[in-house]
């Protein structure tokens, strides 16, 4: 088998819930060794995060679904950070690791010796990624910080939700923690790149990554929008603020998104509903005026769509190369047949569950290198033996 892209990178991982062991998830299906330090007899925070939970094979539960989102491939160690031993053993454990991952609070592992300052006195080449709220620096650079109050403060939840004035109106989060997956993504990028540059130069680095920086740059288009008109966007529901049509459309069994991004696909659209008037309306020519008329086209295109089922709909928009796409439930996801060709559910045997783990594939392909998925997320403590003997040698 060829060897993965991270083969030999050892990583140790203080991070617990979500954006850190997110982070080194990504680093563990491309390969890395990450050991994954957690409380004796509690573990992860998020093992407990049920239901849903696992069975164990005597009858007892298991480990929350939460959980096996974000740690298959790791080893787990059970180790008391705050005794003096414990401590001892993660510094050794570190010293032989090439990445250290953890998401305490500003300063919170510095009375155990686990800083970067003092772990990079002895080991030059480490790179050491803080996960945190608001960084290490700031105003609040001392607050804990978690997805949905970063949601929040960082404009997301104003952009998202019904307008003012349509029943449901308030400010709405996302149906999952997006800061907390997009913050352990930019960590496992920044992560890569510290360590090519520790590998060419010899010199380690301090990666302080901040859930409410991650957030504000999420803020994408919505952001560039405001710096360049001056005016804060609000929500708009399933609108789009730059492109119409862009949203999901009503048919007679559920909807479907259509995603109208140039002005040919807009003509290619009203020639399959049979609206070659609208195709021709100078009010619609262009994108800027559909946004302008956006309520009487949408109004318009609804009335048509309304009339056809969701697969007649995409029978006749997919061919003409109309983007479209059904609004699926979860379970639904995993029976489209392109998820199924792709092998998006991937499943992994653990001796003491009563069922494999079902989790989501990674959805990095590689030519040479491909994501190998050796291990379901573990047991508390089923590496600690393991992995202790092996600084002891």
């Amino acid at each position: 088998m060829a060897p993965q892209a991270l083969a030999g990178v050892r990583v140790l991982d203080l991070s617990r819930v979500l954006a850190g062991p997110w982070a080194t998830q990504t680093l563990a299906d491309l390969g890395a060794e990450v050991i994954k330090i957690e409380r004796p007899g509690v573990g992860d925070d998020t093992r407990a995060w049920g239901p849903p939970f696992t069975t164990k094979t005597d009858g007892t539960r298991g480990d929350s679904a939460y959980f096996l989102c974000a740690n298959r491939g790791k080893k787990s160690v059970e180790l008391d950070i705050a005794s003096p031993e414990g401590a001892e053993t993660i510094r050794k454990l570190a010293a032989t690791c090439d990445v250290v991952v953890e998401n305490f609070k500003v300063g919170g592992l510095k009375k155990y010796g686990l800083d970067y300052a003092s772990l990079a006195a002895t080991h030059p080449k480490l790179v050491y990624c803080s996960i945190t709220g608001f960084g290490q620096t700031g105003p609040r650079a001392g607050q804990a910080g978690y997805d949905y109050m970063i949601q929040a403060m960082g404009g997301l939840m104003s952009v998202t939700g019904q307008p003012d004035g349509a029943p449901g109106a308030e400010p709405m989060k996302v149906g999952v923690a997006v800061v907390d997956l997009a913050t352990g993504l930019y960590a496992s990028n920044a992560i890569l790149a510290a360590l090519l540059h520790a590998r060419s130069t010899g010199q380690g680095q301090h990666v302080d990554i901040a859930l409410f920086d991650v957030q504000a740059a999420m803020l994408a288009n919505q952001a560039t929008n405001y710096f360049v008109s001056g005016v804060a966007p609000t929500r708009m529901g399933n609108a789009h603020p730059n492109l119409v049509p862009y949203q999901p459309f009503p048919c007679s069994d559920g909807m479907v998104v259509i995603a109208v991004g140039n002005d040919g696909q807009y003509r290619t659209l009203c020639g399959v509903l049979d609206l070659e008037g609208l195709a021709t309306d100078e009010r619609y020519a262009g994108n800027a005026g559909r946004i302008e008329h956006r309520i009487e086209l949408v109004a318009a295109l609804s009335a048509i769509t309304s009339g056809w089922t969701m697969g007649e709909l995409m029978a006749r928009l997919e061919p003409a190369g109309v983007p479209c796409g059904p609004v699926n439930t979860i379970d639904q996801v995993f029976d489209e047949p392109q998820a199924k060709h792709r092998g998006l559910e991937i499943t992994l045997e653990r001796p003491d569950l009563t069922v494999p783990t079902r989790t989501v594939a990674s959805p990095i392909r590689f030519s040479e290198t491909p994501v190998r998925y050796d291990a379901a997320p573990p047991r508390l403590g089923a590496d600690t033996e393991e992995v202790l003997a092996s600084i002891s040698r």
